[in-house]
């Protein structure tokens, strides 16, 4: 036999059950303007150009730290004024370095993910494997085919980690 605790928590539960659905909202059309951004963003040339400025404009921050945690080799002999210029110097080339670097990843990395999914036109995993190994392949391809190949398996098992940690394609 229930007590009246347990039967008022469940009229409880039943009444909240029925709060949440009389809460849903009917369907809504999307506007014109919402489907018009959709297909830009959808576009892969946008989506790519897109992903290599925020990939410059992380590769220009992370420079920007990593070179601030570097010390002069002649620290002891240079006074405050010279080891500022030359702090602010590497800061500047290291983050135009990382920029560039980040930039040309993040492009690389959108664009082939975008038209590997299109020419596929299936969204999961197989696209950011080929991405990432195209990608990485791609940055390393000056040191031979060697280099090319670790590059390729390497960023293409970055890539599989990166998504199975964000869980994105369930």
């Amino acid at each position: 036999m229930a007590t009246n605790s347990e039967n008022e928590s469940d009229k409880g539960a039943s009444s909240s059950k029925q709060q949440e659905m009389s809460q849903v909202q009917p369907f809504r059309m999307p506007t014109v303007e919402e489907v018009r951004a959709q297909e830009v963003w959808n576009n892969c040339v946008v989506r790519s150009v897109f992903s290599g400025i925020m990939g410059g404009g992380l590769g220009l921050f992370m420079g920007m730290f990593l070179a601030a945690l570097d010390n002069p080799l002649h620290q002891e002999e240079m006074t405050a004024r010279q080891q500022f210029k030359y702090t602010a110097k590497q800061m500047g080339q290291r983050s135009w370095s990382s920029c560039k670097a980040f930039a040309v990843m993040g492009l690389i990395f959108s664009a082939t993910e975008c038209v590997v999914e299109k020419a596929r036109a299936k969204h999961d995993m197989t696209n950011t494997v080929v991405a990432g190994c195209v990608t990485g392949g791609s940055l390393s391809a000056k040191g031979g085919p060697k280099a090319a190949c670790a590059g390729c398996a390497g960023f293409a098992a970055f890539s599989a980690l990166i998504e199975k940690f964000l869980d994105r394609h369930t």
